[in-house]
């Protein structure tokens, strides 16, 4: 026989209470990922998709493997990478337009003689440059560019610097021993060199748009009779080249750049006396008297970077060879038809 059942108690008779369905579990919040995954589909990019100029790491690694557009020095508008292409522009540069001086921008030496040359080559250049940007004191001691001796410049204010007696020989045939100005290539004779060099930048920023303040009335009216015989001796050369560095100096990504043979200083004493200087700014100026052009563009080139395109325009073997061996192309200027031409280029988007 089987074994009886155990009594039933209250309490297995009581029944168990219902349990409550159990919920779903709750669908998380969609992440911002998956909101743009799902609001929009993913379009495959197309081969004529230009990638965006911007700072990104994207961009930077497009750089650095090559695969966007960019020709090494010369340049090319490439995808943004950081690489401060000019200090103190606080833009990124697209194209830089190396300009020779003499026989391009201006028939300076063509019309050196006679009485154009006593007038104007000496009368209004270098008198200017001997009354206001030191010449007779930096003759000897000249700069490849105005900041090259800055690092000597300890800062003190000039408003009443008396240059005229702080015992500052720049020849070396003045010089004598123990005089009061220090000795040449000294810590206090290279001070007062760069204090020079300071105010001639000075002298250059206040006056590049009134050159006609720095002279006296009579040299005035001379500097603008001059002025306008020079337009008709050249056949208006001057404002042919003056239209093509106009464009140029108006666009937000482009900057001229000046090298020239002349010394540094008598050079910006023919740009402002010629009505330059609106186009050139000072710390854009360089002078090939002691390194020669090459080594210029060369610190141009180191300057401002790879990425911008680099021009070279120039009427000379020197900047064209220059310009070859950086790779830059280089526009010849020798007549009327090549300046017209550069312009129409320039105007027309082609440059």
């Amino acid at each position: 026989r089987p074994p009886p059942p155990p009594p039933t108690t209250i309490a297995s008779r009581r029944p168990e209470p219902p349990q409550p369905p159990q919920q779903p579990p709750r669908p998380r919040p969609p992440t911002q990922a998956t909101r743009a995954a799902t609001s929009r589909p993913t379009m495959p990019a197309t081969p004529d998709e230009k990638p965006r100029m911007s700072g990104g790491k994207s961009s930077s690694a497009a750089v650095s493997t090559g695969k966007i557009g960019g020709t090494g020095a010369a340049g090319g508008v490439a995808a943004s990478r950081k690489a401060n292409p000019s200090p103190g522009l606080g833009f990124e540069l697209e194209r830089v337009f190396v300009w020779d001086l003499d026989e391009t921008i201006i028939l300076f030496h063509s019309l050196l003689g006679g009485t154009y040359a006593t007038r104007f080559g000496k009368s209004l250049i270098f008198r200017l440059a001997d009354a206001h940007l030191f010449f007779n004191d930096l003759e000897e001691c000249d700069q490849v560019h105005i900041d090259d001796v800055s690092s000597d410049d300890n800062g003190q204010d000039l408003a009443g610097y008396d240059f005229a007696n702080d015992g500052f020989v720049g020849g070396t045939a003045n010089m004598q021993p123990g005089m009061a100005g220090g000795m040449r290539g000294g810590v206090e004779w290279m001070r007062k060199l760069a204090y020079r060099y300071r105010r001639i930048k000075d002298v250059y920023n206040a006056y590049r748009n009134n050159v006609g303040g720095l002279l006296d009335p009579v040299k005035r009216e001379e500097w603008h009779q001059v002025r306008q015989e020079t337009e008709q001796f050249t056949d208006s050369w001057l404002t042919l080249a003056l239209k093509s560095l106009s464009i140029i100096a108006n666009r937000s990504a482009c900057v001229n750049v000046l090298v020239t043979n002349t010394q540094l200083v008598p050079a910006l004493g023919k740009i402002l006396v010629f009505g330059l200087a609106p186009v050139f700014s000072v710390e854009n100026v360089y002078s090939a008297t002691k390194i020669g052009k090459e080594s210029c563009f060369e610190r141009i080139a180191s300057r401002y970077g790879r990425k911008p395109t680099y021009v070279a325009i120039g009427d000379s073997h020197d900047e064209e060879a220059a310009a070859k061996s950086l790779n830059w192309p280089f526009w010849r200027v020798q007549n009327h038809n090549d300046l017209a031409a550069l312009s129409y280029a320039l105007d027309m988007g082609y440059l």
